[in-house]
Order: C-alpha cells, then structure tokens, then sequence
C-alpha cells in the first residue's frame, strides 16, 4: 500500500527581528513567558510539530542577545538569518535565504513569532489548499459592529462589514512569487504590514481562509493573559482525559 502521510514540503519563516514597543517591556515580546514558556518557544514548537514542514528560518536582530539563552532544540532543520529593520525586510533575508536551496515554486508559510497558539488543524487545511500564483493566508470574518472616527474620536460612520476580515498567520505563497512582491514593495519604499500586501500590490489576489478565533497575536499587555487562558483551554481540549485525571 502506497504511503498516504503528508509530505514535509512547505518551509516556514518566523521573523522575530522586533523589539515588541507596544508591549512596554524591556524583553522583547516574544521572549516573555507564556505558562513558564518563552513566547517563541511555544510557536517554534507548533511549527516544527507538524508533518508538512521540511524546516524553518528564523529571523533575528544582529546580536540577539536572547535567542542563544533560550537553548531551543528543533527537530526540524532551523536557520537563523538577520533581520532588517521592517518584516518586511526580516522575511526578505528568509527568502533570500532559501531561494539558493529550493526550487522557486517551494511552498513557504510566513508566521508571527507572537502567534503561539496556532493550531494543528489550522496548519493543515491552509497547506492542503490548492497553491497559484496568488497564495492563501487565515483569516477571521469580522463579527462587530464597526466604526470610522474623525480627529477628535467622534465617530464619523459605521462601516458595513460584509466582506471584511481580520488577517491571520501563517500566510501561504510560492517562494519566487513573495520574494519578488516583497523586493519590489521595499525597492518602492512601501512597506507592506504583511506579507498578503505585497503580493496584492504586485496584482495578485490571495484567498482567506477561515481560522481558529485563538490564534491570537501577542502585542499589548493585556494579550498575555488572554493568551495562557486559551493555551489551557486548548489543553484541555486536545488532551480532556489528562486534564481530567485526579
């Protein structure tokens, strides 16, 4: 019987270059503790877990001083590469990287160091989605009502939200198409806020495909609470005997 596992064929590519401002830590954010685990850890972990990822490149600040303390062990073939000063810039070096040992239609996925809650499932249905030109990313169909203010806060008018998400990571494209879009947008003096604009601005239309409501992204204070909460309840949900053991 022919083997029917996933294969390992999708690289992954965390940019981890920021310092994380808006947290008001002298840490970075990613390297705050999540349940006694460093943020990075956790997403680190989750990437490498799973079968369709051949390895990672991981984009760091020239002299990071906290990625050697962390002493993190990969499975997975891991790369380290400098960052730039945006991530755009960060994902950039990745794919630089990568383009001189793999084939330019290599599928990539691009995620948040700071989105440690990713999901297995998640990981899955965005790679078993057909790859094109255009690339496919998560999503999460926004569900309040929302509103445009002027200067002063007030609020100008309620903007219909048929059609609008919220982006998520991973983000899923072919090799040669992202690392063109990015190198154009930089060369340009744009600077993407993902990787999904510059494949837009390059005429491209990525698919969104719905995702896990957990998958959050870690960036203000309040989030890390937020975020241990979810990672025990999502133990709880993949493990209830272990959780239920007295």
């Amino acid at each position: 019987m022919a083997d029917a596992s996933p294969r390992a064929d999708h690289w992954a590519i965390v940019p981890a270059a920021g310092i994380g401002a808006r947290m008001g830590t002298d840490c970075p954010k990613q390297y705050l503790p999540l349940a006694g685990t460093p943020v990075l850890t956790h997403t680190l972990e989750r990437l490498a877990a799973h079968l369709r990822i051949a390895g990672i490149v991981l984009a760091l600040r020239e002299a990071d001083p906290y990625w050697r303390a962390l002493a993190f062990h990969c499975p997975k073939p891991l790369h380290v590469v400098t960052g730039g000063a945006s991530r755009a810039a960060s994902v950039l070096a990745a794919l630089d990287w990568l383009a001189g040992r793999e084939q330019p239609e290599m599928p990539i996925l691009v995620h948040d160091a700071v989105r440690p809650l990713l999901h297995a499932d998640d990981i899955e249905r965005l790679c078993a989605e057909p790859l094109d030109e255009h690339g496919c990313l998560l999503a999460t169909a926004l569900t309040d009502t929302v509103k445009r203010t002027d200067a002063a806060g007030r609020v100008r008018e309620t903007v219909p939200r048929d059609g609008l998400w919220t982006v998520q990571t991973p983000q899923r494209f072919r090799l040669h198409v992202l690392r063109a879009a990015l190198a154009g947008a930089l060369a340009a003096g744009s600077e993407p806020t993902d990787e999904a604009q510059a494949v837009e601005r390059a005429g491209f239309h990525p698919r969104l495909l719905a995702g896990r409501r957990d998958n959050i992204k870690i960036t203000v204070p309040p989030d890390l609470p937020l975020a241990e909460c979810l990672l025990a309840a999502q133990t709880r949900s993949d493990h209830p005997t272990e959780t239920t053991q007295t």
